[in-house]
């Protein structure tokens, strides 16, 4: 892994971070304790560290911004007064993209990468690139073991 590459991404993801709407993602909760903020963060790493074991060529800013802004629908999933988040694992992703469009003008390719990240749940929404294959594997991945080990 080239070490200028790792620190390019970081950055990325950091100034990312730094956004006080981004930021909000910290009150949410995602599974077990585990905010969505430091869900989104997880799925990133994971996702950049997938495409280097595999040896994929990507493009870095959209599989950062894909990645962290996967989740960015900003509310709790699990409150269950209103019946507004009963689909949450079917609407969220829409969401998502929306709120990343709205907030920081994503791309199309970043966008997309938001939105199909829920495949197969969403089975019209098929991921079609590589950044958007690793962002939705390594979701899976992360949702696995933050459910199973409930840190």
């Amino acid at each position: 892994m080239k070490r200028e590459n790792w620190e390019a991404y970081e950055e990325i993801l950091s100034k990312l971070q730094a956004d006080s709407r981004v930021q909000e993602m910290k009150q949410y909760i995602q599974h077990g304790n585990v905010t969505t903020y430091d869900h989104c963060l997880s799925v990133a790493r994971l996702a950049y560290r997938l495409s280097r074991a595999l040896h994929m060529k990507i493009n870095l800013k959209t599989l950062a911004t894909g990645a962290m802004l996967h989740d960015f629908y900003l509310y709790d999933w699990h409150l269950k007064g209103d019946g507004t988040h009963r689909l949450h694992g079917f609407s969220h992703a829409g969401r998502a993209a929306r709120n990343a469009r709205a907030c920081f003008n994503v791309d199309d390719a970043t966008r997309h990468v938001i939105y199909s990240h829920m495949w197969p749940l969403n089975p019209e929404r098929v991921p079609m690139s590589r950044e958007a294959w690793l962002v939705c594997l390594a979701d899976k991945l992360v949702s696995i073991r933050e459910t199973l080990v409930r840190t």
